[in-house]
């Protein structure tokens, strides 16, 4: 579903707005600046704390694309141990770690015989209001 909003020619200052200037430069559809690969998008709410130094927060949504490879020091949705994750992923010298950005949580050093899969590289996070 594509659905366009109004996406005004100026730019917003950060003083005092001109309410004369109404001029619609185009219709931004949020699809298509958000999501670079509609067929492996999709969106998931974070529960939890321990990405915060990330900037994701509790009830933040991530979208989240899964034809995306990871790289190191992406911030992944995993599934470890038949629970989703998000943490940033890191390997190094063979070893993978989901490295937590919180410093009360513990980052995840994966053992050979873990239970994991990426399910996906997160690409945008959207922050409750």
């Amino acid at each position: 579903m594509n659905y366009a909003i109004p996406l005004y020619h100026s730019c917003v200052k950060a003083g005092f707005p001109s309410p004369a200037d109404d001029f619609i430069e185009q219709y931004l559809d949020l699809n298509e600046f958000l999501i670079n690969c509609k067929n492996s998008t999709f969106f998931i709410r974070v529960s939890g704390s321990s990405m915060i130094n990330a900037g994701i927060f509790q009830d933040d949504i991530l979208i989240v694309d899964r034809s995306l490879k990871p790289k190191k020091h992406d911030v992944v949705l995993a599934i470890l141990d038949n629970e989703f994750t998000v943490k940033r992923f890191i390997k190094q010298s063979g070893q993978i770690i989901l490295k937590s950005e919180n410093p009360k949580y513990r980052s995840i050093y994966l053992q050979p015989d873990a239970k994991f899969e990426i399910w996906g590289v997160v690409t945008r996070v959207i922050h409750k209001p």
